[in-house]
């Protein structure tokens, strides 16, 4: 499961409030629900959030990008390390992880048009998952601002929709995520 917003530019949100938080969950009904809980009543917004049964198949790993003062998120991450299903929550870093999204951008392109739009997509490190005579489908991966970059980019053609996923994350080196 992903879902992500994009209704706020990267560009207008100060760059000490955007925040990763890797969870680790047992894979039980109901647990994405009572983590959503402490983030609302904490006022604060979840502004992309990617769930997926890990390895073992007993556990789920959830990343959730929030937008917030950090001291409330301090709270917040307290509260969940509270709640029975979570085994661990804790706030990543640049420093001390990778994170990538992902993005599928479908254009309206011409014949014409074409050559320049794989050009941009090559530019991007990105691939053609799809094309037909009168549109193609891009799949871009990487940080937030390249994700961004390509949509501006492409932007110069009409683009039919997007769909993005949310940050993913993993910790550096031999640390577990």
């Amino acid at each position: 499961m992903s879902i992500t917003t994009t209704d706020t530019p990267a560009a207008i949100i100060p760059s000490g409030s955007i925040h990763t938080l890797s969870i680790l969950v047992n894979n039980a009904p109901g647990v994405l629900m009572r983590i959503c809980q402490v983030f609302s009543r904490r006022a604060f917004n979840i502004d992309s959030l990617v769930v997926s049964q890990g390895r073992d198949p007993r556990f789920s790993r959830m990343t959730i990008g929030v937008v917030g003062d950090p001291s409330g998120l301090e709270q917040i991450i307290m509260q969940v390390n509270k709640l029975i299903d979570v085994i661990h929550c804790f706030e990543h870093t640049s420093n001390n992880s990778v994170t990538k999204e992902m993005i599928l951008i479908k254009i309206l392109c011409s014949s014409d048009e074409r050559s320049t739009a794989l050009q941009i997509t090559e530019h991007f490190g990105g691939k053609t998952v799809d094309l037909t005579p009168s549109s193609m489908v891009v799949m871009i991966t990487g940080d937030s601002l390249k994700v961004d970059a390509a949509v501006a980019m492409f932007s110069q053609y009409e683009i039919i929709e997007t769909v993005r996923t949310g940050k993913v994350v993993m910790a550096r080196g031999e640390q577990p995520t």
